[in-house]
């Protein structure tokens, strides 16, 4: 069973991003900050939940949450600033939607940077340990795949509503086949042999 918080006492928000290793589309992440009284049986890390799971959890944490916020972070920003700097900028920035300030945020995974003068705390592999963590999985998860579904209607051959931009074979295929997109990054090795692409 996972933990609520790391601190009972304190308005904690539990942050986590989804798309950190895809080769198009954003990467996406939330911030909510749950209620005292929350508990659910089913929520747990967002990877470990069905399609289905995933879609009946995201209007019940929306509906429970004292408050969330998510942001996507698109290609432009991830070539620019990397992906690391921008899955925590997405973070930083669904922190800022949160009304009340959270006075603590729980991170998933080990990297995060200084925001607003509110102490964090790193939790690895979080989103298996920590409610509000899985809740923010869950929401980066489900707003990043409706995104992907949506861009999949323009680009159907890469076949996004599947792979969500992961590299898949038949996405690197795809790729080869057919170059790459305004939804790729360029920054990312987008083929293992990193053929020269066809920039639309």
């Amino acid at each position: 069973m996972l933990e609520l918080k790391l601190n009972a006492h304190l308005i904690e928000c539990g942050t986590d991003e989804a798309g950190r290793g895809c080769l198009a589309g954003p990467v996406t992440a939330a911030a909510i900050v749950l209620p005292d009284d929350f508990s659910n049986s089913i929520l747990t890390d967002s990877k470990q939940l069905s399609e289905a799971k995933r879609s009946t959890l995201r209007p019940l944490l929306e509906d429970c949450a004292i408050s969330y916020g998510v942001t996507h972070v698109f290609m432009d920003e991830i070539d620019q600033i990397n992906i690391l700097n921008a899955s925590i900028v997405g973070m930083q920035r669904s922190i800022a939607q949160l009304t009340p300030t959270p006075e603590h945020i729980a991170v998933d995974g080990n990297r995060f940077k200084k925001f607003q003068d509110i102490p964090h705390t790193c939790v690895i592999k979080g989103d298996a340990k920590y409610l509000h963590i899985a809740a923010a999985s869950v929401l980066a998860k489900t707003y990043r795949d409706a995104y992907m579904e949506k861009i999949h209607e323009e680009f159907p051959m890469y076949n996004w509503k599947k792979n969500k931009g992961y590299p898949t074979a038949e996405h690197r295929e795809a790729i080869k086949k057919y170059g790459i997109t305004k939804y790729h990054r360029k920054s990312f090795r987008l083929l293992p042999e990193q053929l020269s692409l066809a920039l639309k």
